[in-house]
């Protein structure tokens, strides 16, 4: 009963990216435009997509969905960190950080498993493109995304409900800008022996299996266009996975490379950084990847811009 007591009158102190007065006006501004911009940019996209039927294809349906899921991502960080340099408050409650830590674990969990998917959509059509059609209809495309969902929702449910075992002291502090899982079961006042063994299985099953389906549908995308004699061919194969690959590199790139690295070395600073990279700069970079690189979604904008002119 003591425990349970101690728990529920937990209340934690996110420390955020700096403790310097001066610097707070700075990251704000810095922070909600990154924000706004992130926002704005993957809704362009959604709408973009579903308002053209000329993308009215598996690539960009699991784009869409990709979009939808980074605005819900940097959603349950950002907008927090505002409130509390706005308001010069750290503290979150008990109830509050786990609510983050849910839908964070469930967003970047999502972001992971559509990237997997959409590199096995650009595997059957380049190493299938016959069958492309028959095996990706609307009906297994929308069936994949429900998975995707289902797994992440009671994978991500399990951590939280193990987080609710542990007991934390008042006032504990969190050296990050919102309630990651990895920080929490640092700063834990009860053994995290259970809880750290399924992180480690969780994460080789949810991160390290995807990112193999990954590497195992590029091998085979670079296998197959080895064997093509059209260079036209390929260069329209690079173009459909150029913009897909760019934004797995970045995602795995920082969240392996340094997140996962950090936890070794137990560097806070290192953690922030990684942190900062996967939850607001590479949402904010997807919608500029996938435009920019790609004639169809660049046709999709500009037709979008010019109804909504039309409209005025």
């Amino acid at each position: 009963m003591e425990a349970e007591n101690h728990t529920e009158l937990s209340e934690f102190l996110l420390l955020g990216l700096s403790d310097n007065p001066e610097l707070q006006p700075m990251l704000f501004g810095l922070f909600l435009s990154m924000y706004l911009v992130t926002v704005l940019g993957n809704l362009l996209i959604v709408l973009a997509i579903t308002s053209d039927s000329h993308l009215h294809t598996p690539m960009y349906f699991f784009l869409s969905n990709l979009s939808f899921v980074d605005i819900c991502l940097i959603s349950t960080t950002v907008p927090n960190m505002l409130v509390n340099i706005q308001v010069h408050s750290k503290d979150i409650s008990y109830i509050g950080c786990l609510t983050q830590m849910y839908f964070f674990m469930f967003f970047a969990g999502l972001d992971n498993f559509l990237l997997t998917v959409m590199a096995y959509d650009r595997f059957v059509a380049i190493c299938h493109p016959l069958h492309y059609m028959v095996i990706m209809n609307p009906c297994f495309c929308v069936l994949l995304v429900l998975m995707s969902w289902f797994i992440i929702f009671w994978a991500s449910l399990l951590q939280i409900l193990l987080m609710k075992r542990l007991t934390f002291s008042i006032g504990t502090e969190i050296p990050h800008f919102f309630c990651d899982l990895a920080q929490l079961l640092k700063v834990a006042a009860s053994d995290t022996l259970i809880n750290n063994i399924i992180l480690y299985v969780a994460a080789a099953l949810l991160w390290v299996f995807p990112l193999t389906g990954i590497l195992f549908s590029y091998y085979q995308i670079v296998s197959s266009l080895m064997q093509m004699s059209s260079i036209a061919g390929k260069d329209k194969a690079f173009s459909t996975c150029g913009s897909h690959l760019s934004v797995v590199s970045l995602f795995y790139g920082t969240s392996i490379g340094v997140y996962f690295s950090s936890a070794v070395t137990h560097s806070s600073h290192r953690s922030l950084v990684a942190s900062v990279m996967y939850t607001v700069v590479i949402p904010m970079l997807n919608p500029f990847i996938y435009s920019l690189r790609n004639k169809e979604v660049k046709g999709a904008l500009g037709r979008l811009f010019s109804r909504a002119v039309s409209c005025l």
